[in-house]
């Protein structure tokens, strides 16, 4: 069950949001721990006692690192989640057969953050229901965001308010309908733009890369980008929606990415929590750039390269994640040197270099990459029986899916909906948005999100 899942979305939410308001403040942490385990446990009615135990374990290492600020304790609980991390990811190429745990990665990646912060004093008090609460709670346990602890202890509902209690009812009422918003504009952005963009993609598949266009490669290359944007975008809307409805501050994951200085500003932008993880947990701790040019791209080399591997066991997320760092050290020590052509050179490699990267990322084997790269880049004639107008076909049948995926990733949009987001027509747009999503997924078995296995 996703976020997706016509059941989560008409009646599961609307009975937990109504179950959760109604109890006491006090007791809507629990519900919330109890509500995060049961859509777990739907999702995973095995893995979840994995993930328990990992919970356990690193609570009391907690216990001990809380008391002593020992820097073997925390040593010894970043080891352990990284080589439970490390034992699933290296499954697949080892032919070990283990399925990988929903949302593993992030639920690791909150472990280390809440073991590091608690170390440097950052956690001033330990609640083993918080903790079960931050590393479980259902609107991030799939793929993210990835939130620090203080964003749990800061709910809005779980300390007794003042006011009346009308007041307080008018409280409840907007923080639910700014996340419904949220959360419907999410939801089309995953049901009517991603999901119909990725049937583009998965038909260049099946007539073979060998035998497309380069026209028709060149928008499979924009096709994917914007089919994975919309896809995770559209996740990232659902869940901080359903974060706000539960009194959680609202987390930006995607900031205009496609609208970057350069392609290091447009990582900052995309997936930022991601981002920043990997920048507070590996890049800063390594020294960041405060210890010269050569360390600096050592450091770089680091995280990239940890990136790839996490992203998966295939030799092309290593080339995707070299020819990134390769880039981005040639922006940093090179072109930024020369701030006018940087301003120029920084967004044409986002509008240009970007998609291609995102080609490489796709494509698991290098012969099937080769071959699709040279139809972009058609410098050596590998095609077969290809059909010089085939992009028109494409054009006509998924076009209005595509120009709807370029004109959301314009930051108007995003300025137009944060400026009149209370608008009575706003309000109607996204009410008819909402129920287009939901008669789509009626008719259609629905794609699951694509990042559900990190």
């Amino acid at each position: 069950m996703t976020f997706a899942d016509l059941n989560f979305i008409l009646r599961l939410i609307p009975i937990f949001l109504l179950i959760y308001y109604l109890a006491p403040a006090k007791v809507r942490p629990w519900l919330l721990l109890v509500g995060s385990l049961g859509f777990y446990y739907v999702n995973e009615p095995m893995l979840i006692i994995v993930m328990a135990a990992g919970a356990v374990l690193n609570f009391l290492l907690a216990l001990i690192n809380f008391k002593k600020r020992n820097k073997i304790i925390l040593a010894i609980a970043i080891i352990l989640d990284v080589l439970w991390l490390g034992a699933f990811k290296a499954s697949a190429p080892l032919h070990l057969g283990l399925l990988i745990p929903l949302g593993l990665s992030y639920f690791v990646f909150k472990l280390i953050s809440y073991q590091v912060d608690l170390f440097k004093g950052k956690v001033e008090k330990l609640s083993f229901v918080n903790y079960l609460v931050y590393l479980f709670m259902f609107p991030q346990v799939i793929a993210g965001p990835i939130a620090r602890y203080d964003y749990v202890i800061s709910n809005k509902y779980w300390a007794k308010r003042e006011g009346s209690r009308r007041e307080r009812f008018g409280q409840i009422l907007c923080q639910l309908e700014e996340g419904l918003k949220l959360f419907a504009i999410g939801l089309f952005f995953k049901v009517m733009v991603a999901d119909h963009i990725a049937v583009l993609w998965n038909e260049l598949k099946t007539i073979g890369y060998e035998s497309i266009s380069t026209p028709l490669a060149w928008i499979g290359a924009y096709s994917y980008s914007l089919n994975l944007y919309f896809d995770f975008w559209g996740y990232s809307l659902m869940a901080a929606g359903l974060g706000i409805m539960l009194g959680f501050e609202f987390i930006i994951n995607f900031d205009q990415p496609y609208f970057a200085a350069s392609i290091s500003d447009f990582y900052r932008k995309w997936h930022s929590t991601l981002g920043t993880w990997f920048r507070d947990y590996i890049y800063f701790p390594l020294g960041g750039n405060r210890k010269g040019k050569l360390r600096t791209v050592f450091n770089l080399i680091i995280v990239w390269a940890v990136t790839g591997i996490w992203h998966g066991s295939t030799l092309n997320f290593l080339i995707w994640a070299g020819v990134l760092c390769l880039i981005i050290i040639f922006e940093k020590l090179l072109l930024s040197k020369a701030p006018k052509l940087f301003k120029v050179v920084g967004h044409l490699n986002v509008w240009l270099i970007i998609p291609v990267t995102w080609v490489i990322f796709a494509i698991h084997s290098l012969k099937d990459l080769r071959l699709y790269l040279l139809r972009m880049f058609p410098v050596i004639n590998v095609g077969v029986a290809v059909n010089a107008k085939d992009f028109r076909y494409s054009l006509m049948e998924y076009g209005v899916y595509l120009v709807l995926g370029l004109i959301f990733v314009m930051p108007f949009v995003t300025n137009l909906y944060r400026k009149h987001k209370d608008n009575v027509f706003v309000v109607l747009m996204i009410f008819v948005m909402f129920w287009v999503s939901i008669f789509s997924l009626s008719n259609s078995a629905g794609n699951p999100f694509m990042y559900l296995r990190f």
